[in-house]
């Protein structure tokens, strides 16, 4: 019977759910985190309320656990095809809201331009697109969240500053039950990183404390301030619209091209809707955005687009929320549609990256999605071995590379 009952413990140990064997070694990083959340502030009993019966949450993705396959992210910028992403309905539906929500709100959205020098309808775009107005409930405990992405996340460094940033916030008043988060810890209706809270949270209707998780102008406020504290440009566009010439360069569809606008025009490139530029907007430095390579809309975009970048480091990203501030203010739909072009798996992209980098057209990092330098390395690829320069990976390309 003995035998029998430690044969039953050894398969109850073996069974258990996944993580448990690793949750004294949890526990004990935990508590390595003490001193360092003593300095910012954080009374003992505020950690030890934040860390009791806290367990790490094994199921979020961008985990890097030995032994375990990895969770890939699938945030939609990343895995969706442009026409995916960007579509009609969505933005026609959003535009709407926003609208009735700039009438409502059209003195404080004033008011926060004349502070920061944002326009109101980006930071409603913004609010849009990350909680569809206050409408999206997200799913995660902050903490949990980032308790785990410091211990076993892929940028530990990265995540353990924002964990010590959110026992922080709980020293300092803000609720564990309104610190819901995405995958990564964001929180709000802007949903702002535990540091960058810290950085450009705003008091901005005045009743003594900055809340972005129900004050909406606290909330627009602080991504006002925010973009501003990341080198926001007032008085100019995130992006132009144009068509391109047929003989356009696709490799040169990266942020380190830059030249005038009027200089892109005087190459071919077309204003959409016959657009009529100033002469300041003529004068300002551009680059080359081209998301589906040679097929879709094309973009230049000045500095104000890779402002916006930082908020959310993908393309697609920029591209809704700018295209939903525009459509906010009374602009139109993209004037070129997208193609039904078909999407690379990340796995497929990193393959593709790895050869570009193996023959020194790709320094980027690996990471499976086909951003700006990746869409330009296979331009150059492309022109390397004869085939049409389009700028877009296909199977088609990555076939080629593999014979």
């Amino acid at each position: 019977m003995r035998v029998a009952f430690a044969i039953v413990a050894v398969i109850a140990l073996l069974t258990q759910a996944p993580g448990h064997a690793g949750d004294a070694a949890f526990q004990q990083w935990l508590q390595s985190t003490w001193a360092d959340a003593q300095r910012l502030g954080v009374s003992r009993a505020t950690f030890e309320t934040a860390v009791r019966g806290l367990e790490p949450d094994y199921a979020l993705p961008d985990l890097a656990i030995p032994g375990r396959p990895e969770k890939v992210p699938q945030q939609p910028e990343f895995v969706q095809t442009p026409a995916r992403y960007l579509r009609e309905a969505t933005f026609d539906r959003l535009a709407a809201r926003g609208r009735q929500l700039a009438t409502q709100y059209r003195g404080m959205l004033a008011r926060i331009e004349r502070e920061f020098g944002v326009p109101g309808n980006v930071v409603l775009a913004i609010w849009g697109r990350e909680t569809d107005y206050g409408g999206y409930r997200l799913p995660h405990d902050a903490v949990r969240v980032l308790a785990t992405q410091a211990y076993t996340g892929k940028r530990k460094d990265f995540f353990r500053n924002e964990f010590l940033h959110a026992l922080k916030m709980l020293q300092d008043g803000v609720p564990r039950s309104a610190m819901r988060s995405s995958w990564g810890g964001a929180m709000g209706l802007t949903q702002f990183l535990p540091s960058e809270f810290y950085k450009y949270a705003v008091d901005f209707d005045r009743d003594g404390r900055a809340d972005i998780w129900h004050s909406v102008p606290d909330a627009l406020a602080s991504a006002a301030k925010q973009l501003a504290g990341k080198g926001w440009r007032p008085g100019e566009r995130w992006a132009y619209e144009v068509r391109a010439p047929k003989n356009a360069n696709c490799t040169l569809g990266v942020p380190e091209v830059t030249m005038p606008i009027g200089r892109w025009i005087e190459r071919g490139f077309v204003p959409a809707y016959g657009r009529e530029l100033t002469a300041a907007e003529r004068a300002t430095p551009a680059s080359l955005l081209q998301p589906e390579g040679s097929y879709g809309p094309s973009f230049l975009t000045p500095k104000n687009y890779f402002v916006l970048k930082e908020y959310n480091y993908s393309d697609l990203y920029v591209l809704f929320v700018g295209h939903l501030s525009d459509r906010i203010a009374g602009g139109k739909p993209f004037e070129t549609p997208w193609s039904k072009n078909a999407q690379l798996r990340t796995h497929e992209v990193e393959t593709m990256q790895k050869r570009l980098a193996a023959l020194g057209l790709y320094r980027d990092k690996i990471d499976g999605k086909a951003g700006m330098l990746t869409r330009a390395a296979v331009g150059a690829y492309q022109k390397k071995n004869g085939l049409k320069a389009d700028c877009w990976p296909t199977a088609a390309v990555l076939d080629h590379m593999r014979h």
